[in-house]
């Protein structure tokens, strides 16, 4: 469903990403692991079309991101972490506006918005202005926004910013039961005890490289250490000497 072939992207001298090569299938939830500045952000705003690749391609469902930029976007949905929104109008207005544009029929659009806003307790809140609401209510409002759509790929940035317990766990079990009816979900987070716990596959990139990829067990086994955390440490503090060197090579799909 999310394919990337030998994706690089330069701004100017700084190379963020580096000659990724990775297939994402359908209903996978996938989660991709970096320190700051490791290529996570820029990875996903290239899939999001909100940046092109220096070369190298992106295929989403088998449609070019940049070739075919509308048709690709109609495909997904993205949560960042810190997502926009019309600070004037109330959570009711936003929603409908984003399905307006998304033509969804607006029965269809009421019908998803009640039940979002009942699973994600906004219905308290859906007549407040935006520029009213707390961070994590906000973030509330993102991920319904998202999830209204019903997309193919849904690409989330950090997405338990500003959430509480309560809200993490609802997400948690929202992207769980969205995976296995088919949405391709691919999870960046800072968060390891999150990734361990939801995702498929992980994947870690590391100065702009994708240094593994594999289960939970298979990291473990290849980095042999006992926990993700200590894993994680192991493909991403090593000195890279040569970033070309310290690329894992995925096999092309």
């Amino acid at each position: 469903m999310i394919t990337f072939e030998s994706i690089t992207k330069d701004f100017g001298k700084l190379r963020a990403v580096n000659n990724l090569n990775l297939n994402v299938t359908q209903g996978e939830l996938f989660a991709f692991l970096g320190p700051n500045a490791a290529g996570k952000t820029t990875t996903i705003k290239m899939i999001a079309g909100l940046l092109r690749p220096s070369s190298g391609r992106i295929m989403v469902c088998g449609v070019d991101v940049v070739a075919e930029p509308l048709a690709a976007k109609r495909l997904v949905s993205y949560i960042p972490d810190f997502p926009f929104l019309y600070e004037k109008l109330t959570p009711e207005e936003f929603v409908r506006f984003v399905a307006d544009i998304h033509g969804i029929h607006p029965e269809v659009a009421a019908r998803s918005q009640e039940t979002l806003f009942q699973q994600f307790h906004l219905v308290q809140f859906a007549k407040k202005p935006i520029d009213s609401l707390s961070h994590g209510t906000r973030q509330r409002l993102a991920v319904c926004a998202a999830l209204l759509r019903q997309p193919r790929v849904l690409i989330v940035d950090e997405p338990m910013v500003g959430l509480d317990p309560a809200h993490v766990k609802i997400f948690k079990d929202e992207l769980r039961a969205r995976a296995r009816g088919g949405t391709t979900i691919f999870l960046s987070t800072h968060q390891l005890s999150i990734a361990a716990e939801l995702a498929d596959r992980i994947g870690i990139i590391s100065k702009g490289c994708l240094t593994a990829v594999g289960s939970v067990t298979e990291i473990l086994n290849l980095t042999a250490t006992r926990n993700l955390e200590s894993a994680f440490l192991a493909l991403t503090e090593t000195p890279h000497e040569s970033q070309e060197e310290n690329c894992f090579e995925q096999e092309k799909s």
